[in-house]
């Protein structure tokens, strides 16, 4: 029974094979993955595609023409456990009902390598059949014992044509679809709706149903371009995790760190991990926020964000979100400083407008008989020489003498940087006069 308050995209998914739209290169009479279902020899499977291409809705046709058990995870919000109790009941299954188990994992290439490999017996004895979804290439995204063991099929964006028959299929169903509302609209309009989705069948629906209600709401049933325009602007504010609002939420994560607000970045940590937004962007977002904006005003803000990094990577969701929370928490609260970013962006701006400078001949390599007859390295004072292993030197090149880029602050640990830079640059100082 489809739920009428289901999105759209929901309710008018295919329920046969003959309903499926696109993938005619794999679907289809003679195609091979319909000799594969119609022998009932599923192998286990990897969809490639984009979004709203049907990976989801191939997966869960199959399983109903194969007559098996259909479990659906999704690997941002599941993990082994998850993995495990599905086993036990397939198992059981098995066992007791001759019945075979379809496993569906959407978004395959969010499970790390452990939770991957925890899967490769179960394929193997025959517990399940996998069908994994993704849209990263498995070839760098799925372990290779797995990817030996599964079939790959490349699934395609939809033509226009095909989405233009979905979207016409949508405002005629009465049961699933829109058909009841009478709306009425043309072909140009359901063509501009097709262009704006990009071959995405979930993204083109979610259009057609924001315009409907928009024209219900205004007691109207003729849809224009200008309806579907004003929709796609809707629709953007709040499908749309690539676009402007995924940019907005970035950017407040990045700000309430750098503005030490702990409760604000954890907020916005927990919003986009729970939008699907791809954790390790996140946790390099705040690798690099570590150095930019800390830097050495807290050294320990770098290996922790590194530390939160590797975490990820070995447990995976859904407990991932555990260690970025601590890394958010911790960065957020440290003291602050972009010294050192803006050490580079400084020495930069020289390089820029004064080119190649060259090194001081007392501090070049001199490999060479020729080149120590030159000067290369004449004169150089070994610094672990000298007390507290410092000498007074020219490092820069001689047009540059004397320029300071690395400014450090008094924030935190940089404080004890500042002084003792400031000792040593006096000494200099004080030797060049």
């Amino acid at each position: 029974m489809t739920n009428p308050h289901s999105p759209l995209a929901d309710r008018i998914r295919p329920q046969t094979l003959g309903e499926f739209v696109g993938q005619g290169h794999i679907i289809g009479p003679g195609k091979p993955l319909t000799r594969q279902i119609e022998s009932d020899q599923i192998p286990s499977l990897i969809f490639w595609g984009p979004p709203g291409t049907g990976k989801t809705t191939l997966a869960s046709l199959i399983a109903k023409k194969t007559r098996s058990h259909f479990h659906h995870l999704s690997a941002v919000l599941s993990g082994v456990k998850d993995l495990r109790e599905i086993i036990q009941t397939s198992e059981r299954d098995w066992k007791l009902h001759d019945k075979r188990t379809l496993l569906f994992v959407d978004e395959i290439h969010r499970w790390n390598k452990a939770q991957q490999d925890a899967l490769l017996p179960h394929i193997e004895n025959g517990t399940i059949t996998l069908i994994g979804a993704t849209t990263e290439n498995p070839s760098f995204e799925v372990i290779a014992p797995l990817l030996s063991r599964t079939k790959v099929y490349v699934l395609e964006p939809l033509t226009e044509k095909n989405i233009i028959h979905l979207l016409q299929r949508a405002l005629a169903d009465r049961e699933r679809g829109l058909g009841n509302f009478g709306l009425v609209t043309d072909e140009e309009v359901l063509a501009f709706i097709a262009q704006t989705s990009d071959g995405d069948a979930r993204r083109a629906l979610n259009t057609l149903e924001i315009a409907s209600t928009l024209l219900l709401e205004q007691n109207n049933k003729k849809m224009t371009r200008e309806d579907v325009a004003q929709a796609l602007q809707k629709k953007n504010l709040l499908y749309d995790k690539s676009g402007e609002e995924h940019y907005n939420q970035i950017s407040a994560f990045i700000k309430s760190m750098r503005g030490s607000d702990p409760d604000a970045a954890v907020y916005w940590l927990a919003r986009m991990l729970e939008a699907g937004e791809d954790p390790l962007f996140l946790a390099r977002r705040m690798i690099i926020f570590a150095s930019e904006d800390i830097g050495n005003a807290d050294p320990e803000a770098l290996p922790l964000a590194i530390a939160a990094m590797q975490a990820f990577h070995f447990i995976g969701l859904p407990e991932g979100w555990i260690p970025l929370s601590q890394a958010v928490t911790y960065l957020a609260s440290a003291p602050k400083s972009n010294a050192s970013y803006m050490a580079y962006k400084n020495a930069l701006t020289d390089i820029q407008e004064q080119g190649s400078l060259p090194a001081p001949l007392h501090i070049r390599n001199a490999p060479t008989r020729l080149m120590k007859d030159l000067g290369y390295g004449k004169d150089y004072q070994y610094p672990h020489d000298f007390e507290n292993h410092y000498v007074a030197e020219t490092y820069l090149p001689e047009a540059l003498k004397g320029r300071h880029y690395y400014k450090p602050t008094l924030q935190g640990h940089e404080k004890v940087i500042h002084q003792w830079l400031e000792t040593l640059r006096k000494k200099n100082e004080s030797r060049s006069r």
